[in-house]
């Protein structure tokens, strides 16, 4: 359990460091290539693999991906339409960008699922 607490302190620690200290490390202590060309996080891994720390890796949200199908895409992109064509009678011209952005993106939503 103390070898774990150490792992976990020296992690830490690397994740506080600067890019300088970061490259002086990798110089210094493994013997990696290409250090002065990497960011950040390409150095924590590369050292952290270097030495044998485990990486860590935090969970993401799952989010439920909704399979949609293109005529229900299209469906909308026609009810976008009408509410559109409403606001331009109404002089709403804020709404009608609005509006517009999301047929716009509806309409790339198709193009991409009928790709897939």
């Amino acid at each position: 359990m103390g070898e774990m607490e150490t792992q976990e302190k020296a992690e830490k620690e690397l994740e506080r460091m600067t890019v300088k200290e970061l490259k002086a490390i990798a110089a210094e202590e493994t013997d990696l290539v290409g250090i002065h060309a990497m960011k950040k996080a390409e150095l924590l891994a590369a050292i952290k693999m270097a030495k044998g720390i485990p990486e860590k890796k935090t969970p993401k949200k799952e989010v439920e991906k909704v399979e949609i199908t293109v005529k229900e895409l299209k469906t909308t992109i026609d009810e976008l339409k009408k509410k559109k064509e409403e606001y331009r009678k109404a002089r709403d011209k804020r709404m009608v960008e609005v509006l517009r952005r999301r047929m716009n993106r509806a309409k790339k939503r198709t193009r991409k699922i009928s790709q897939a």
